[in-house]
């Protein structure tokens, strides 16, 4: 298994149909019920549409919520997960497939290369460093896959609001901003997939450096 960025994709070439889709989200179950019914919520909706949910293979938290609603709803579900987290993060056992990778850098990489959209759920930190770097590969592009941001109880807002702080201020440009997909239902998440137009990137595909 390459653990190497993928290549930039042509401007002019065909996105793929969606038929994987990634999810990060936290190993913590949050202060609300509303985080793990969302967490359902879309594993259900995913399998319903036949879609594949990639994650990072834990049975704790919204990880193990989405996933196990993914798979009672017979969903192929697909764990990713480093050797040293099997035992801290509760390997799920019962995935259609589970892969153990040698560290964190690779998971990330897995899971991007398995997925033909990515989907933010609420999480902590590692949610937060695999949003942003899957949104940087799109704005740079590396992939032309949609990145969502699926938002439950307003928890992404403070960061959308320093994401529009940053258009405001010149560091991120108005249609890379637009891109974004923020969703907060099942239905919102499927129509957005299926009517994802992928954004200019901000350098030509000969010049996209790897991240």
């Amino acid at each position: 298994m390459s653990t190497t960025t993928p290549v930039p994709v042509p401007v002019g070439e065909a996105t793929p149909p969606i038929a994987a889709v990634t999810v990060f989200t936290g190993s913590a179950s949050g202060s609300h019920p509303q985080y793990t019914r969302a967490a359902v919520d879309v594993g259900e909706a995913l399998a319903a549409r036949g879609i594949h949910l990639v994650y990072g293979g834990g049975n704790v938290g919204l990880m193990g919520a989405v996933s196990t609603a993914a798979r009672a709803a017979g969903g192929e579900v697909h764990g990713v997960m480093p050797e040293a987290l099997v035992d801290k993060e509760m390997a799920h056992p019962n995935l259609t497939t589970f892969e153990i990778v040698a560290d964190m850098h690779a998971r990330k990489m897995r899971m991007a290369e398995l997925g033909d959209a990515f989907v933010a759920l609420p999480g902590g930190i590692g949610t937060l460093e695999e949003f942003f770097e899957v949104w940087t590969w799109l704005q740079l592009g590396i992939h032309r896959k949609p990145v969502v941001i699926y938002d439950v109880r307003g928890f992404w807002r403070p960061m959308l609001t320093m994401v529009d702080r940053m258009v405001e201020e010149g560091f991120v440009k108005d249609e890379f901003r637009d891109s974004l997909i923020v969703v907060s239902s099942p239905r919102g998440l499927l129509n957005a997939l299926e009517n994802w137009v992928p954004p200019a990137p901000k350098f030509s595909p000969q010049d996209a450096p790897r991240v």
